[in-house]
């Protein structure tokens, strides 16, 4: 087994070694450079003067390439992802952690509840064919499903925001609240974060229902869930200890993938909410031509999908006896 380990994480160090090197090589393709940028949208405010120092603080120098490569690695592991200029002198870490406080706290909590609400109701939609989860509320959730997450956030946002004035309708906190360790403001984010959340959930439930339901239905035709069932065991335990553990897997798997819908904001709808977090953020970086922001937002992003799935990878050892036995 530590082999196997060991395998995975040299498979997913080299994978991060080649999101690191793209993150440095694709931006010197592309023509110009931020400092340019930054230039030709300050015209007439900046000295031409200082070009060599903007281009030098935003890593781009005459130095040889490879030189350059190390400086950026360097940099990075002192966690410096260079400047923002479209939040200037702001540095990338201190934008990208405010955003990624956000992000993690909204979709990460919402994305966590849909798995796990539906992988339960899946498991007992299986045990139950036939009933009411089985033949209701699993199509049901379906359909919504079927529907663009950023839709039914502009529909809830709509009816109950809009029209009933039941939730604010932007941002994460109210402009007359001041962020910090507090009930009040705590309160205020758990409110603003209903609408947003919940659309996340409803868009996303159907799937881990019915991903966890068929697996399921499949678990419980093979022979050791009938030898379970011969053994007398307690229809509980059959159902979560021995059915539900190996229908996990595949949902498990998923919610590794998943981490990289979390990261990257639920883009659309933040922007529907005007939510103040990394896909919001993604959204000015593009609008704002703001490359190092961009490079740290994708860096980020592919950095923790990385993690989650060698995380998962670690997770279906633990969960999954076969698996460790052609470790």
């Amino acid at each position: 087994m530590g082999r196997y380990i060991l395998r995975r994480l040299g498979f997913y160090l080299i994978a991060a070694w080649a999101s690191l090197t793209l993150n440095f090589v694709i931006p010197r393709l592309a023509p110009g450079d931020p400092a340019a940028a930054m230039f030709a949208r300050f015209e007439g405010k900046v000295a031409p003067e200082a070009m060599g120092a903007l281009r030098a603080a935003f890593g781009f120098t005459d130095a040889p390439l490879h030189a350059q490569y190390f400086t950026y690695l360097k940099h990075l592991v002192q966690g410096d992802l260079g400047m923002s200029y479209a939040y200037f002198p702001a540095r990338v870490s201190e934008v990208i952690g405010t955003g990624l406080m956000w992000t993690v706290g909204l979709a990460g909590v919402a994305v966590i509840i849909s798995f796990v609400v539906g992988s339960f109701l899946g498991v007992l939609a299986a045990w139950n064919r036939g009933g009411w989860l089985d033949s209701g509320l699993a199509p049901a959730l379906a359909f919504l499903g079927a529907f663009p997450y950023f839709w039914l956030a502009m529909l809830a946002l709509y009816l109950f925001g809009f029209v009933l004035g039941w939730f604010p309708l932007r941002h994460a906190y109210g402009h007359d609240m001041e962020p910090g360790l507090s009930f009040a403001f705590a309160a205020d984010v758990a409110r603003h974060a209903v609408l947003p959340a919940s659309s996340i959930v409803v868009a996303t439930l159907g799937g881990w229902m019915l991903g966890m339901r068929n697996t399921m239905v499949a678990t419980l035709g093979t022979d050791s869930i009938r030898l379970a069932h011969a053994r007398g065991l307690p229809p509980r335990q059959v159902m979560l200890r021995y059915a539900a553990r190996n229908a996990l897997l595949p949902n498990v798997t998923s919610f590794g993938m998943a981490v990289g819908f979390v990261l990257s904001g639920s883009l659309l709808t933040e922007i529907v909410f005007s939510y103040p977090g990394t896909g919001y953020l993604l959204i000015l970086a593009v609008r704002n031509q703001d490359y190092p922001l961009m490079q740290g937002l994708f860096l980020v992003i592919t950095l923790a999908v990385l993690a989650a799935n060698f995380a998962v990878d670690l997770l279906c050892l633990w969960l999954d006896p076969r698996t460790r036995a052609h470790a």
